[in-house]
């Protein structure tokens, strides 16, 4: 029986990989433990509900932080992808049938956390002929149908070996928010994305404005793996040439010595100068900052994002 605690079992693909090693953490960079009443609270509502969490399966750094004001990010379609992106902490391998029941109980969990804002993400499901593109569609169904008030979030796959109907299936079930994360510079995809292909996720991204230009669209990149300025400055205007409302930008930090491994902690004058350069690009909403996570703080941003298409139309 595989156990997923054991890091050779959770990623096999990387168990003969040499050790990286991981660099001392700087001060700006450093966060507490999690704990506190509504940590614990989160936590159990989402165990009674037999939810993952990519806070905890992809050891986010701000999970202290966002299960105390009672916010979490589910991860839909079990806990096994299949990719083995080099930078990644959830479990690779072969996963199992979809759970029918799933929406249902993530929109269970959705009304009694009381989310304003709710974020849905899932593993990489290549195995599957329209990539879960039906599942995000229905447990987006789900939660409006169980919390009408709460505005959704999809953070999705790329579909990359799928027809272009399962983006249609997605974008039909209206999120608010579609958000892919594009990761890094293009020149990068070979060793920190192998399976994946930066100009996919670029049309992508823009495949779903072309298909309802009402969603916001949002997408992120990690620093510190060994990219360029000039390249991140390319990454931004490539987004922008998508139409792409949102960008993230955060630190990368490696989650085992067998990952990808830290090229450098970029210091936060250099996140500020990147959250300039993209305001004057004409993003609708920016965050970089070392421990900025696509999901983290998702809903005050939301709102904001909002505000500021609605300003930008008068």
């Amino acid at each position: 029986m595989r156990d997923l605690k054991i890091p050779d079992q959770r990623h096999p693909e990387k168990a003969h990989r040499p050790d990286n090693a991981q660099p001392k953490k700087p001060d700006w960079i450093r966060v507490k433990a999690p704990s506190g009443a509504g940590y614990k609270e989160t936590r159990n509502i989402l165990r009674e509900n037999k939810l993952v969490t990519v806070c905890e399966e992809a050891s986010c750094p701000n999970v202290g932080e966002c299960w105390n004001q009672g916010h979490a990010t589910m991860m839909i379609m079990g806990e096994i992808c299949t990719r083995g992106c080099t930078f990644c902490n959830i479990a690779t391998g072969k996963p199992e049938a979809l759970d029918a029941f799933e929406p249902g109980r993530v929109a269970h969990a959705v009304e009694t956390l009381g989310l304003n804002h709710v974020v849905i993400t899932s593993v990489d499901r290549d195995d599957l002929k329209d990539g879960g593109a039906e599942h995000i569609a229905q447990t987006i169904r789900a939660v409006r149908h169980r919390a009408p008030e709460t505005t959704i979030e999809v953070l999705t796959p790329d579909f990359l070996k799928c027809d272009v109907s399962a983006v249609e299936a997605v974008v039909e079930a209206r999120p608010d928010v579609f958000n892919h994360n594009l990761e890094t510079v293009p020149g990068l995809y070979p060793t920190v994305r192998p399976g994946a292909r930066y100009f996919h996720s670029l049309r992508l991204l823009q495949q779903v404005k072309e298909m309802d230009a009402s969603i916001f669209t949002k997408s992120g990149i990690m620093v510190g793996l060994g990219e360029e300025k000039q390249g991140v400055q390319q990454v931004m205007d490539d987004m922008r040439a998508a139409d792409v409302d949102f960008l993230t930008i955060g630190q990368y930090l490696q989650p085992t010595p067998k990952h990808h491994r830290v090229a450098r902690f970029v210091d936060p004058e250099e996140f500020k100068s990147y959250e300039k350069a993209a305001w004057g690009k004409g993003f609708l909403m920016v965050s970089a900052t070392p421990l900025t996570r696509s999901s983290y703080h998702a809903g005050d941003d939301f709102a904001q994002l909002r505000a500021a298409r609605e300003a930008k139309l008068g």
